[in-house]
């Protein structure tokens, strides 16, 4: 007895959607979940372990971390800038990486801008956190910045190259 499928759900389970995770993970959307990884890993170790050490040994009570008065030894403030750099540019990110995918433009030139965009992001971060702000310092930290805003550049021209009929 022939079984009938539902017009359009033969073509929803041959989605590549529901094929195996990996045949669906483009480098441009693992070079995302990167940069994610890398925000979360990075507020864990610095701000996270600056704070949580203080409250553990009871030198400073929880609530004593305002948001609105940041507070402390001058690389936990580096620390909570680079984090939030980190969340300032992982939308923007985001937004390319699912155009990227939704107009299924990709290519090793793609890739490779995704892959310099989080080498990029990881470098400047740990110069923002590990180095005192002198302005040898701080122009290495911008010319990684620089890279991924070019970066991101790249890509929207990839895209707006990629769409013209």
């Amino acid at each position: 007895m022939r079984r009938l499928v539902p017009e359009g759900v033969a073509d929803l389970r041959r989605s590549r959607f529901l094929a195996h995770p990996s045949l669906s993970m483009t480098t441009p959307i693992w070079m995302l979940v990167g940069f994610a990884a890398w925000t979360i890993v990075l507020l864990l170790v610095t701000v996270g372990v600056y704070r949580w050490t203080r409250i553990l040994t009871g030198r400073v009570p929880i609530r004593e971390f305002r948001a609105d008065r940041v507070e402390g030894d001058d690389w936990y403030k580096r620390s909570m800038r680079a984090h939030a750099n980190c969340i300032e540019n992982l939308p923007i990110f985001g937004a390319i990486v699912f155009a990227l995918d939704a107009s299924g433009t990709g290519g090793a030139l793609v890739d490779a801008l995704c892959m310099l965009v989080l080498a990029a992001r990881i470098l400047q971060s740990s110069v923002h956190v590990a180095f005192e702000q002198t302005n040898a310092a701080v122009s290495v930290r911008f010319a990684f910045y620089f890279l991924q805003v070019a970066s991101f550049l790249g890509l929207i021209a990839i895209l707006v190259a990629d769409s013209r009929p």
